[in-house]
């Protein structure tokens, strides 16, 4: 699976943040900014537009950076004005249907949120700071590189930080304005982003750029991901902070899972996802935890642990542990604080291997009398035959044979031992 994340804890983000950083992963970013100064002929009043890809030093690091040069007499467009050119310009150049989709979803994102705001129909909404050719030029912009990284294709995952908001107050076409910004905040309200507001008294999130982000819909990680990183790339916008770094930076890779590694090894296909619940109890009696182990005979339930423990104040606990498939995590970490009066249960999702096992019945003969023995025998499929890892007898037959025979179950292990390789390993 590619990767990308991208780390917002010293930038937060717009559009041409973004554009700026995404142009650093294209072959030919050149290709990009020539069809994006097109756009002019695309939206009237336009004089002149001219883009380029510009290399800056801040805080010794070397950084994308946008330089835009635009002439335009409109002081205002509808929103039907910048679809209409938008679609044109989609048609008529090459995206891919994923492309088109994502351009018009942050284009009508932002169409939606500027209406919620002003309390109007979105077809009848007249746009102020966001109908300049700059939010076309952010929007097809990324999703240009963005079709050109094919990130739109499924085995591509996108991740993200938190995002600082700024703070303070913007000067708009409507009058001064509390950070972040009405549209900004109605789009923030739609997705599952995780904010704060600060570090600094600036607007750090715009609502192209937070529409941008969104249109993406990316997970939530506070760092990074497990992955291989194949490149990294810096970017910056027009402001320039004395505190605050201002520095958006994207990291592109593949995730670091068994594919990367000796894909071909036998084992590889018993790789499979599990989740390990667990949580301390020091106040639990003996009879309730067994009576929790009985509780947790289930099928969803794929082992479980009790472990004594001493805690922090040296008082007697214990760590109890349960493997679970992922679907079942939230269902049973309810049952455990049930059962156990526990206040929180640890979780992770990990990788495990777990071999093939099959039950066969095979009949062994004690005392002249025949007994028929469940065994589980695990093995490895291999390319031309079955390589046996273990076989073992199940304990309640052995119970059985014993309470028939009169010997221990030890002794009936041991003779039943002794006749697994002839039964097995032929």
């Amino acid at each position: 699976m590619r990767i990308l994340y991208i780390d917002l804890k010293n930038s937060g983000i717009s559009g041409d943040m973004l554009l700026a950083a995404l142009l650093g992963f294209v072959p030919e970013p050149k290709n990009i900014l020539e069809y994006l100064i097109k756009l002019k002929d695309y939206l009237s009043d336009v004089s002149h537009l001219m883009i380029d890809l510009k290399k800056i030093s801040r805080s010794g690091i070397q950084l994308n950076q946008l330089k835009i040069e635009i002439k335009e007499n409109k002081a205002h467009r509808s929103a039907k004005t910048l679809q209409n050119s938008l679609n044109k310009f989609l048609n008529e150049n090459p995206f891919s249907d994923s492309a088109k989709n994502y351009a018009n979803q942050v284009l009508n994102s932002l169409i939606h949120a500027e209406a919620e705001v002003h309390g109007e129909l979105a077809n009848k909404v007249h746009l102020h700071e966001l109908s300049s050719v700059d939010t076309l030029i952010d929007i097809i912009g990324v999703t240009m590189a963005l079709d050109d990284m094919n990130s739109f294709d499924k085995d591509f995952q996108i991740y993200c930080s938190k995002i600082p908001l700024g703070g303070g107050e913007i000067n708009t076409t409507h009058g001064w304005l509390t950070i972040p910004a009405p549209a900004t905040l109605k789009i923030l309200e739609k997705s599952n982003l995780i904010t704060y507001g600060g570090p600094i008294e600036s607007e750090l999130v715009t609502p192209t750029g937070i529409a941008l982000l969104t249109g993406l819909n990316p997970k939530f990680l506070e760092y990074p991901p497990e992955m291989i990183i194949k490149k990294s790339i810096y970017s910056t916008g027009k402001k320039e902070f004395k505190d605050f770094q201002n520095i958006l930076r994207l990291f592109s890779g593949e995730y670091a899972n068994l594919d990367t590694f000796e894909s071909t090894h036998p084992l590889h296909k018993y790789v499979e996802k599990v989740a390990i619940l667990e949580t301390d109890v020091d106040d639990v009696s003996g009879e309730i935890l067994g009576n929790f182990v009985n509780e947790f005979k289930s099928e969803k339930v794929l082992d479980i642990q009790i472990i004594p423990s001493l805690t922090k104040k040296n008082r007697p606990s214990h760590i109890i542990k349960v493997v679970c498939y992922p679907k079942y995590t939230f269902e049973l970490m309810e049952k455990m604080i049930h059962e156990l009066g526990t206040l929180g249960v640890r979780y992770s999702i990990l990788d495990r291997l777990c071999v093939d096992r099959i039950i066969e019945i095979r009949t062994i003969e004690i005392n002249n009398n025949d007994y028929h023995v469940h065994f589980k025998v695990s093995y490895i499929e291999l390319e031309n035959s079955k390589k046996i890892v273990n076989v073992k007898p199940e304990y309640e037959d052995l119970r059985k044979i014993s309470k028939d025979t009169g010997i221990s179950v030890r002794e009936i292990q041991f003779i039943i031992q002794a006749k697994i390789k002839q039964l097995f390993y032929k």
